[in-house]
């Protein structure tokens, strides 16, 4: 019979070139920058980045790839419409998980398992997270939510 350990206390799931944590020390590093770092000096786009390619990007990969998110925030109308019809009383993250699961019905590449299409997939759904919590909040706000336009 295997040892049951306690909350996993002490049991390592996989090792990770991304993060480290350290709870006894209350330590988050990631790509070798502790976060409280990254927290003070780097944008959210500045740390995807970090974590996606390994390093922090230079100025002209940032604005590039700032342009990539940008191009990439539009959402189906038919998911804005479906956060329309959620209920408000539900908690926001409910409702996002939901939302980023209807996004895959709309994927051109969801079925492409791809290094590259993953790439993609990763972009597209970064980018269209703010776009989701955008408009439901104006819609828990009793606004109608935006449409981007790609």
């Amino acid at each position: 019979m295997p040892e049951v350990k306690v909350g996993l206390q002490n049991v390592v799931i996989a090792t990770s070139e991304i993060s480290a944590i350290d709870g006894q020390e209350g330590t988050l590093v990631y790509r070798g920058y502790d976060i409280h770092d990254l927290v003070e000096h780097s944008t959210f786009e500045e740390v995807v980045y970090l974590l996606w390619y390994g390093r922090l990007p230079k100025a002209e990969e940032l604005e590039e790839f700032e342009d990539q998110l940008a191009g990439n925030r539009s959402v189906p109308p038919k998911i804005l419409n479906l956060l329309e019809h959620f209920p408000l009383s539900q908690p926001p993250m409910d409702v996002l998980r939901t939302a980023v699961s209807a996004l895959s019905l709309y994927d051109p590449d969801a079925h492409d398992m791809s290094p590259e299409a993953n790439g993609r997939k990763a972009l597209r759904l970064t980018a269209q997270m703010s776009t989701l919590v955008a408009a439901f909040g104006r819609i828990r706000q009793g606004k109608q939510s935006l449409y981007i336009r790609a």
